[in-house]
């Protein structure tokens, strides 16, 4: 029923240089609520090809706020014990741990699962899983590698199969339902 999705943008494949976070708040599977933050990455450098994939330069982050500084905010967000969710977990959680580690905040106690995973579960006739293929296949507008724009889609790939499948109203349910395993950060 309900949950958060997830999505970071990084500056390079070190997972502590995220550079911009999008959350989604979801009750009853609609979007209540959004946060989405710039950040400033621990070395203000981005490799030119993430620039070309996300379309942030270190002139976007050099004022913004570093991770720490988003700390309050974001665990007001994701604080309470709701599930979170990302398309391709692995890597928003690592990046999570990572930036948690990287400014000595300690790394939540939480629970995630995997758009990507659910997808493949949910459709598994389909050649690709990405979020862009899957977002063309069910018409979801978005600005794709913008982290709000890609939380939101995640969230809507959860509601598309949600009403396709029809499983009880609970998101542990759900997840069980479809064959999708919950795993623990922190």
């Amino acid at each position: 029923m309900n949950f958060i999705t997830i999505d970071f943008e990084t500056a390079t494949g070190k997972p502590e240089s995220a550079i911009s976070i999008g959350l989604v708040k979801y009750r009853n599977y609609q979007p209540i609520s959004s946060y989405y933050s710039l950040i400033r990455p621990p070395n203000l450098y981005i490799r030119p090809d993430f620039t070309d994939i996300h379309g942030l330069t270190v002139d976007d982050v050099r004022d913004a706020p570093d991770f720490g500084d988003l700390k309050d905010e974001i665990n007001g967000f994701i604080g309470g014990g709701t599930i979170l969710a990302a398309h391709n977990a692995a890597f928003d959680m690592r990046v999570l741990k990572a930036v948690c580690e990287w400014y000595e905040l300690g790394v939540p106690s939480l629970l995630y699962f995997c758009t990507l995973n659910l997808a493949r579960k949910a459709w598994p006739q389909l050649e690709s899983h990405t979020l862009a293929d899957l977002a063309k296949k069910f018409n979801i507008v978005f600005n794709h590698h913008n982290a709000l724009e890609d939380a939101l889609a995640c969230g809507k790939l959860v509601q598309i199969a949600k009403e396709e499948f029809d499983p009880e109203d609970k998101i542990d349910d759900f997840l069980v339902h479809m064959g999708v395993h919950s795993r623990r950060l922190g």
